[in-house]
């Protein structure tokens, strides 16, 4: 079962990664069944795994980046808080009469320190996709979100924000209940929070469903997320009514942290255990921990003003240029 779910779950390029060590552990079984020692031809097919993981991960296009950053196994917002925290509790609904299990949320201690940590989650199978659909949040979802973040600002709890959905619901029961007006004023309310908020895109950060719990202090993307006004395929489909034009849209519309950065966007990138997150979720929790730590320190040397003026000067400068002529 387990060889079964691998195969599935096997993305194109991680192919030959695999087959070759398929061969190593063959080779180790062999050996170990002979009594022979082959230590030597392990060590060169363990270096040359790595140096193939390190050219194909060294060089994925921007739409080998995005099945990356959906891959099944890619740690979630639920992964991350139960691998960095002390301890944490859940909190449920929007005080309105709904909740959503599309986007979770609740205050825990990281180090000792209190805070509120909130994100949106896809399960890891089908049955638990549909559970939390597929990480599109509902407009309950946005409220509950701000909801707590006002929770957090009242008690004086930083905000950790992390980000993994390919968009806010669309369905009609979203827009009859407004999604729109939601994440608008999530947007507006982020901005007026007195406490640190640090945004991180983990893994697929999608349209206003990702900016609704987007406004932060700091905004940090892990290497091989992405984060975009619409998915390539959408794109695609809008521009050239055909949607197998993915690649051409990922390309066009900079989603790579790398792009990101380079546009002024986001604030930092966040380098991912060799294979992805998903190939080391430990490792990639301790990344994100001490990252989130030392930025908290940072941000909590200033005073709430200062905060809340440097988090609208970054958003306000987003899209400047200066056209010459």
């Amino acid at each position: 079962m387990a060889a079964s779910n691998r195969k599935i779950q096997l993305l194109d390029f991680e192919k030959p990664l695999v087959e070759l060590q398929m061969r190593i552990d063959q080779i180790r079984q062999l050996a170990e069944e002979n009594g022979v020692d082959v230590t030597d031809n392990l060590k060169l097919l363990e270096a040359r795994a790595t140096q193939l993981r390190q050219e194909i991960f060294g060089s994925l296009t921007p739409m080998q980046e995005l099945q990356l950053a959906r891959h099944p196994r890619r740690p979630s917002t639920l992964d991350y808080i139960q691998a960095i925290s002390d301890d944490w509790m859940e909190l449920h609904g929007d005080r309105r009469g709904g909740d959503d299990l599309a986007l979770v949320g609740g205050v825990g201690r990281i180090d000792g320190q209190p805070v509120l940590m909130l994100g949106q989650q896809k399960g890891h199978d089908t049955k638990d996709n549909v559970t939390r659909n597929f990480g599109m949040a509902r407009p309950c979802g946005y409220r509950k979100a701000m909801r707590l973040m006002n929770h957090a600002n009242h008690f004086g709890m930083p905000i950790l924000a992390f980000i993994d959905t390919p968009g806010a619901w669309s369905g009609l029961d979203a827009e009859e209940f407004g999604q729109g007006e939601a994440i608008a004023r999530n947007l507006r309310d982020m901005f007026s929070l007195d406490v640190p908020i640090i945004c991180t895109v983990i893994g697929e950060g999608g349209s206003g469903g990702a900016l609704g719990i987007g406004v932060g202090d700091h905004i940090l993307m892990f290497e091989h997320s992405v984060y975009s006004v619409a998915s390539p395929e959408a794109c695609a489909a809008i521009l050239w009514r055909d949607a197998q034009k993915g690649p051409q849209a990922a390309d066009a519309l900079k989603i790579t942290a790398k792009d990101l950065l380079g546009l002024g966007l986001i604030d930092q990138i966040l380098p991912e255990p060799l294979g992805g997150a998903h190939a080391d979720p430990v490792k990639a929790a301790d990344i994100l921990k001490t990252s989130l730590m030392e930025i908290l320190a940072r941000l909590q040397t200033l005073s709430p003003d200062e905060r809340k003026a440097k988090r609208y000067d970054k958003f306000r400068n987003m899209g400047v240029f200066v056209e010459l002529t």
